[in-house]
């Protein structure tokens, strides 16, 4: 009887706060849609690094953000592993001119963050960094206090120093009630009105992607889902094609093949959502990332498989998202991982790694031991390149960071003449 009590109250508590926020959406706004042309043509350009640089510790769930002077800055959680109570937010700067990578530091513990909300915080991740309409940074990461991540909540802190000190933690109020389940991975992005779209998803129960809007202190206006519960969709993201049109792709994590990346699009800046579909783009359950180019070309980097993160893939689209045709491997060991004992995979690795960052040369054989800790058990190892985040500079060049076998963030970097080059390569 208590139970049953229980269970009407909830859906009555969850009708109540439905009913109020579809009566009580914010006014819609255009996206603010701003495509980076190309200044200059020059050479083709790659070249690959490490971003993180501890060792014998899991790194994951990168993001990136362009500072104001030109550099890159990215942000991911670390610790002994994944929902471990020693994670931390940690954060290194990329310099494009000298073409490395500083040193990495703890932008925030999960000590600092349960003081600050006064709340008991079991672990931390994903952190996703943007610049606001104001010019400050917002800094997004996922707390949970009990449970694994489908109890989790966002946490917000606001730089305006472009990262060197941050405000105070503060969590989001998404849901009147209890307030979980609200995760965060894909890229921020801002409308017209200054107001800022959060791709948010849950886990609990059911999991399904968001849109949240958030005014310019933080606040939530409103919130869109982007498909119903049964599909299994997360970590949307969105792709503008202007100021009102916008494709959103989002990881599978349904049971029913074909494996495919889940899509959804919007004609009117996001005040409605077509059905989900599949996409032809390939997803073995995995987060993927995206943005537009200046051309309306769409690019994407995704684990363009039905299983397993072995390999890494950059797309394009020239038909806004309808097909897909793969331009670059940013990694395959596909053949590799079927051959993963542990004397070949450590060998392997100490090829992969001076070949990604002639630095960690200088320390290979500690860099192959952190490796093999993370990735192998029992004599077997396996290979994870996941969670990729792409952005575009004011200067047009492609960023895009990642995990590189649980062990480091790897960043690859490419201006738009590396990739007609590689187009040019695949179609002859």
């Amino acid at each position: 009887m208590k139970l049953r009590v229980f269970i009407l109250l909830f859906i009555g508590i969850a009708f109540a706060s439905g009913f109020y926020r579809a009566s009580h959406l914010a006014p819609s706004a255009p996206f603010q849609f701003s495509p980076i042309a190309v200044t200059e043509q020059t050479a083709a350009h790659f070249e690959t690094h490490f971003a993180s640089s501890k060792l014998f510790i899991q790194v994951h769930a990168a993001s990136a953000v362009e500072l104001k002077d030109g550099r890159i800055r990215s942000y991911w959680f670390s610790g002994s592993r994944e929902g471990a109570r020693d994670v931390e937010i940690h954060s290194a700067i990329f310099d494009p001119l000298l073409s490395r990578w500083g040193d990495e530091h703890v932008v925030v513990t999960r000590e600092q963050t349960q003081q600050s909300l006064h709340r008991y915080i079991s672990k931390l991740g994903n952190p996703v960094a943007v610049r606001a309409a104001d010019g400050s940074l917002r800094l997004f990461y996922v707390t949970v206090s009990l449970g694994g991540w489908a109890g989790s909540s966002i946490t917000s802190m606001i730089s305006t120093d472009d990262g060197t000190t941050w405000s105070t933690p503060k969590r989001l109020i998404t849901s009147p009630f209890l307030n979980i389940s609200t995760l965060i991975k894909g890229a921020p992005f801002l409308y017209q009105d200054g107001t800022l779209g959060l791709p948010v998803y849950h886990e609990f129960i059911s999991k399904f992607a968001e849109i949240l809007r958030l005014d310019q202190q933080g606040n939530v206006l409103d919130k869109q889902r982007l498909a119903a519960g049964g599909v299994g969709t997360l970590q949307p993201v969105l792709l503008m094609q202007d100021e009102q049109r916008a494709r959103v792709l989002m990881r599978y994590d349904g049971i029913a093949p074909p494996y495919r990346a889940i899509t959804v699009t919007t004609q009117n800046a996001g005040k409605n959502w077509s059905s989900p579909k599949k996409s032809t783009m390939r997803n073995s359950d995995a987060a993927l990332t995206g943005l537009t180019l200046a051309d309306g070309r769409l690019l994407a980097v995704s684990n363009d498989l039905e299983r397993g993160r072995e390999a890494l893939s950059l797309m394009i689209s020239s038909d806004v998202g309808e097909t897909w045709q793969e331009v670059a491997k940013l990694e395959d060991q596909l053949a590799a991982n079927q051959h993963a004992d542990q004397k070949n995979y450590a060998e392997n690795i100490a090829t992969l790694i001076p070949q990604t960052d002639a630095l960690m040369a200088e320390k290979l054989a500690d860099a192959v031991e952190s490796t093999e800790r993370t990735t192998c058990s029992n004599g077997q190892c396996r290979y994870e390149f996941s969670y990729p985040y792409m952005i575009q500079t004011q200067r047009a060049d492609v960023h895009v960071v990642y995990t590189w076998n649980r062990t480091f963030i790897k960043h690859v970097s490419f201006n738009l003449a590396w990739l007609e080059q590689q187009l040019n390569h695949a179609n002859h």
